[in-house]
């Protein structure tokens, strides 16, 4: 493999995730592991770790993300945590939970992120983040584009005052497809994770062939408007009346979940020779 050129873009030696569900993978799921998933960021870090080693550099990643985490939680303790690792590359991508309570305080969820990217840009830190998925698709969730339209702005006014990368899923239309998310309509499918993985590639300035991550997937069998409302009905049944469930009990579906990666650790043993 060939060394990148000078003015190639920024290659990262370490590297911390930390999130939601949306980060620590669901519904990816690791063929090696029960109950356990891959997700985007896993697939983005070991296209950063090929980076890494083409330039004779070893790479430690690490992965905080837990489902249900609001993003009190994620700017908490999963800072915290981060911050006394030293990456030179964070992905913080929160929010998403907040943003289906109905009482969400757009403006309280901007300084709060704000100030936690102030803190990862005072640490010496790059700072991925990430909007949501425009919801213009996604029936019963579709009345709450509104504030995610809000947080995505938000997103881009906190990127451009401190420097950060984004990754505009919210530009993606390919991601309003339906195959391309698990049934529960939350979580992407195993392709989904592929693809945003390779936007947040790009996202972070590496080359990627566009085509094959922003290309919507082929025209699928036209479904009736009868068919549609059972597969609503279906889901509301099935996921949407579990978690109001925990919401009223005061739960979170992560409560006993822990982090899949606490340690910033290699991708892979490191290989001093490229390629290898």
């Amino acid at each position: 493999m060939t060394p990148l050129p000078p003015n190639a873009p920024r290659v990262w030696s370490s590297y911390v995730a930390i999130g939601d569900s949306f980060t620590e993978g669901m519904s990816d799921p690791d063929p090696e592991n029960d109950n356990a998933y891959i997700g985007w960021a896993d697939r983005l870090a070991e296209s950063l770790s090929d980076l890494a080693q083409m330039e004779h550099l070893p790479f430690r990643y690490a992965n905080l993300a837990v489902r249900g985490r609001l993003l009190g939680d994620v700017v908490g303790p999963q800072l915290d945590r981060a911050l006394s690792m030293s990456p030179d590359l964070v992905s913080l991508v929160g929010g998403g939970n907040d943003l289906l309570r109905p009482g969400v305080d757009t403006n309280a969820l901007m300084e709060t992120l704000e100030d936690a990217v102030i803190r990862l840009r005072q640490s010496g830190a790059d700072v991925l983040l990430a909007t949501p998925v425009d919801p213009q698709e996604a029936g019963l969730l579709k009345p709450l584009r509104g504030r995610h339209a809000v947080h995505t702005a938000n997103i881009f006014t906190i990127a451009q005052r401190h420097g950060c990368h984004v990754l505009n899923l919210w530009g993606l239309p390919a991601l309003r497809d339906w195959r391309l998310w698990a049934p529960d309509r939350i979580h992407l499918t195993t392709e989904g994770h592929r693809r945003v993985a390779l936007a947040a590639l790009t996202a972070l300035g590496h080359a990627t062939d566009e085509d094959d991550w922003r290309t919507p997937l082929p025209q699928g069998v036209a479904v009736t408007k009868r068919q549609e409302l059972r597969a609503h009905a279906a889901w509301a049944r099935e996921h949407l009346a579990p978690w109001v469930q925990r919401r009223m009990k005061g739960q979170s579906s992560g409560d006993t979940v822990e982090p899949k990666r606490p340690d910033l650790s290699p991708m892979r043993p490191f290989d001093d020779a490229p390629g290898g």
